[in-house]
């Protein structure tokens, strides 16, 4: 079958939304390791000085943890209001979010300048990163899913989840090289903030890419129909609970699994392996190098 000036605008529009959930993806995931990276290495010591080496590792972590509470939090607020809305507000709003937040922990004073008020303003912002990338991941895979030629769905479906892996790498490689060229000392100091700081360049560029993108046609044929219901996710719970409830369970294991390997990883190999931090971040951008080629593999392969 020839293109047709309608079927040229859809690919266009495919292009437009492929590229907008990838790249605004690897920015949002990248806030979001950035925190798990630095963690184990860096927040102990500046947000947790007064205690134990290894409680202090803890706590640290603990607030890691927090972003993975908040995050369905922001999955329901946001895929509500993205159901009501639009996908591409809520998209642009959530990158926001994580930008805002990301920046904010890059500036927040160490324990020793404010005190209690540290760890309290670092929890707040990991709070609004976990809101930020609840919202968002949901939505970035909708849209290039149904934007997607039907017997390519799973394929496009998974370039967003790419993201994921690329966020890891941008943010292991950032961090890897502020360790390299920086001293001990100066990365303690201030090197790990401008890591985060960064993120505001990051999230300007993806902002700007996904203002470009259209809805999908999906959508605007089910707004239609949801407009007559209040609450979407309660009527997709009341007609679909096996469904939803095994989706739940299995983003669970996936997700605790890949966080043990790509966050806690860095600090096992450092602490207690005694490998080199440098050394460490860069084996992690191996691995989720070769995560970033499996998935759309594993995408295709769905598809056939």
């Amino acid at each position: 079958m020839s293109d047709t000036p309608n079927n040229g605008h859809c690919q266009q529009n495919l292009r437009r939304v492929v590229v907008s959930s990838l790249i605004g993806a690897v920015i949002e995931w990248y806030d979001f390791f950035l925190y798990g990276v630095v963690a184990g290495i860096v927040f102990n010591k500046i947000y947790f000085p007064d205690f134990d080496p290894t409680v202090g590792t803890v706590l640290a972590f603990a607030t890691f943890a927090v972003g993975f509470v908040a995050r369905p939090l922001g999955g329901i607020v946001f895929g509500h209001f993205g159901d009501k809305l639009g996908r591409k507000k809520m998209l642009v709003l959530t990158l926001e979010i994580m930008g805002v937040a990301t920046v904010g922990i890059g500036l927040v004073p160490s324990y020793d300048t404010i005190g209690i008020w540290a760890p309290i303003l670092l929890v707040l912002c990991r709070l609004a990163q976990g809101i930020g990338i609840g919202g968002e991941w949901g939505g970035a895979v909708l849209m290039a899913f149904e934007s997607a030629p039907p017997h390519k769905r799973a394929f496009y479906g998974s370039l967003p989840q790419v993201g994921l892996a690329l966020g890891l790498m941008l943010a292991s490689g950032v961090i890897g090289l502020l360790s390299f060229f920086l001293s001990d000392e100066a990365f303690l100091a201030w090197g790990w903030r401008v890591a985060f700081i960064l993120s505001a360049v990051l999230v300007g560029v993806g902002a700007y890419i996904r203002i470009s993108v259209q809805e999908t046609q999906d959508f605007s044929s089910a707004k239609k129909k949801t407009d007559q219901v209040k609450y979407p996710i309660l009527a997709a719970f009341k007609h679909y609970p096996r469904t939803l409830t095994a989706c739940v369970g299995a983003r669970f294991v996936e997700g605790i699994a890949f966080n043990v390997f790509g966050v806690f990883s860095l600090t096992y190999l450092t602490n207690s392996c005694g490998l080199d931090k440098t050394v460490s971040l860069f084996v992690i951008v191996g691995a989720a190098a070769v995560m970033a080629v499996a998935i759309p593999f594993w995408g295709m392969r769905a598809d056939s």
